[in-house]
């Protein structure tokens, strides 16, 4: 089997660049294989809508939900020089401290201050990461990193979204189930659940189950 079995086309005009008004309206592709072993010939295909899938989950049946709440993790900001710089949080390390993409005409070097969003203080640390690929970054302030995040941070849209993020991604890209912060990336198959699936899913005997998985930056590289 070779990568290239797994190219396609893909129009950009087909690639949403907001969501649709019902997370439920979204579409959904099903591929019903039953009684079929390794010759698929005989699958059936369906094109249809996420909310059909209430009729496909049985009573009894386990859904498995990641609870990750996406962090506002992109800033931007200038260094000392007065280059432009933007910085996209990977990982918080505790209150003060984080490892980060940065992303520049001139990668910053240790001990390098960075002035984000106008108001905030970073001092660039030095590099980690495999092959030095992240900055560890402490901010000097009063607030944590994840209350400065929350306060002035954007929200980390995929690079297929060639649009800048606004008030309304901070709820949208975001599942109803989100609890725990700390992710850069939505769980995005979540995206497509809510409220009143949740609840008609529970009143279907339907088990349900949290696991917390913070989704990093690199889910946003080719493979």
């Amino acid at each position: 089997m070779k990568l290239s079995d797994f190219h396609y086309d893909l129009p950009p005009e087909l690639i949403a660049q907001q969501p649709l008004g019902e997370r439920t309206a979204s579409r959904l592709l099903q591929i019903d294989s039953a009684g079929t072993s390794t010759d698929d010939s005989t699958a059936k295909i369906v094109d249809g809508v996420f909310a059909d899938v209430l009729s496909l989950i049985q009573p009894n049946d386990l859904l498995v939900f990641n609870d990750t709440r996406v962090i506002p993790a992109r800033l931007f900001g200038i260094k000392e020089t007065g280059g432009k710089v933007e910085v996209l949080v990977e990982r918080v390390l505790d209150d003060h401290t984080l490892l980060a993409h940065i992303r520049a005409s001139k990668s910053p070097k240790a001990d390098t201050l960075l002035t984000l969003e106008e108001n905030i203080q970073a001092k660039v640390l030095g590099r980690a990461g495999q092959n030095g690929s992240l900055f560890k970054l402490e901010f000097v302030d009063d607030l944590t990193v994840l209350q400065l995040l929350e306060q002035y941070g954007h929200i980390p849209l995929p690079p297929y979204i060639e649009r800048t993020d606004s008030d309304d991604d901070k709820e949208r890209y975001q599942t109803v189930f989100a609890d725990k912060p700390g992710a850069v990336a939505a769980p995005t198959a979540g995206l497509h659940f809510d409220d009143g699936i949740m609840q008609a899913l529970k009143e279907k005997g339907v088990a349900m189950a949290h696991v917390t998985l913070h989704v990093g930056a690199g889910t946003f590289q080719p493979v």
